[in-house]
């Protein structure tokens, strides 16, 4: 069971390093664009962590649900954002830094809300 936790995690991580690469590559383009990392990247990383999260339910770690949801809800917002704007030939330049701004965020809270062992 950990070799698949951990196994989904690195899966977990490649997808947000796709997401986050995507959006990087455009940074100094003019008109920005839903690309395929982007595409990938999102539908990766949200997938990956719903299996992730069921592998932990499964075994005895304690879930933090609050955590869970806070990157499930901004995960689905992403991909959400990303799939609609996908054929689009361009998106705002607000959408793109919303965008970057979730991933980052999202980011940040797996990193920085981390559990409190006493």
């Amino acid at each position: 069971m950990e070799t698949l936790r951990l196994v989904l995690l690195l899966v977990h991580v490649l997808g947000f390093a796709a997401l986050l690469g995507g959006l990087l590559v455009q940074v100094r383009e003019p008109h920005k664009v839903v690309n395929p990392p982007m595409r990938d990247g999102a539908g990766t990383a949200f997938l990956a962590g719903l299996l992730l999260v069921g592998v932990l339910e499964a075994g005895d770690t304690d879930v933090d649900h609050a955590k869970i949801g806070v990157k499930f809800g901004i995960g689905l917002v992403i991909l959400v954002l990303v799939m609609v704007n996908m054929r689009k030939p361009r998106i705002p330049q607000g959408l793109y830094l919303g965008l970057l701004v979730l991933t980052v965020a999202n980011i940040a809270v797996a990193i920085f809300w981390s559990p409190v062992h006493t």
